[in-house]
């Protein structure tokens, strides 16, 4: 069983368990209030839960099908231990700046592994930056769909369009590379090489 199984069973535990039980969902979701109070669990317990089904699947199926390259590229350096804290890590930096700017609005909540899987599903782009993500069944490149969804992310985060934490992508998606780049400085030479040579893979 990988760590990315592991992560995804646990996540659908807890997040399913809150769907049912408002009580703990309220608890460990993030929560600027409550984090002021000493409850800084919720900066990384609200990776765990979801709004709904359709919310946690999206995530679940995004880390599944991105995380393995992933998942093998900082268990050869760090361990399974510190691929689960870079997993981690992600949660709590995609939402510091979310906590900067509504640490004191009690009417701001957010929940949902969406930094973190931006952080995998990044590190994943800035590995293979042609290889093809299928986005509504439609074959994309990869480094098009980043540069697509930085665009949107950043636009929808400044006018605040929906309901969404796209600050948390945005942020998310930066850990992930520089983390990764952290762990191997060479990444930046094979993605500039890969982005002047979009064919060598075929």
């Amino acid at each position: 069983m990988t760590v990315t199984l592991v992560l995804i069973l646990i996540t659908c535990a807890v997040s399913l368990t809150g769907m049912q039980q408002t009580r703990l969902l309220e608890e460990l979701l993030f929560w600027p209030p409550g984090i002021r109070q000493g409850q800084y669990w919720r900066l990384v317990t609200h990776g765990f839960v979801h709004a709904d089904g359709q919310h946690l699947l999206f995530n679940m199926i995004t880390l599944y099908f991105f995380s393995s390259a992933v998942e093998h590229f900082f268990i050869a350096r760090i361990g399974a231990a510190g691929f689960v804290l870079f997993y981690l890590g992600a949660i709590v930096v995609a939402m510091l700046p979310s906590w900067q700017a509504h640490r004191h609005d009690a009417r701001y909540r957010s929940l949902g592994a969406s930094g973190a899987v931006s952080a995998v599903l990044f590190t994943y782009i800035f590995m293979a930056p042609w290889s093809l993500i299928f986005v509504f069944f439609l074959p994309v490149p990869a480094i098009i769909f980043a540069a697509l969804y930085v665009f949107y992310s950043y636009r929808a985060s400044g006018q605040r369009m929906d309901n969404i934490n796209h600050s948390a992508h945005l942020w998310g998606a930066a850990y992930g590379v520089a983390f990764a780049l952290l762990m191997e400085p060479r990444l930046l030479g094979h993605f500039l090489h890969s982005l002047m040579t979009p064919l060598a893979g075929l």
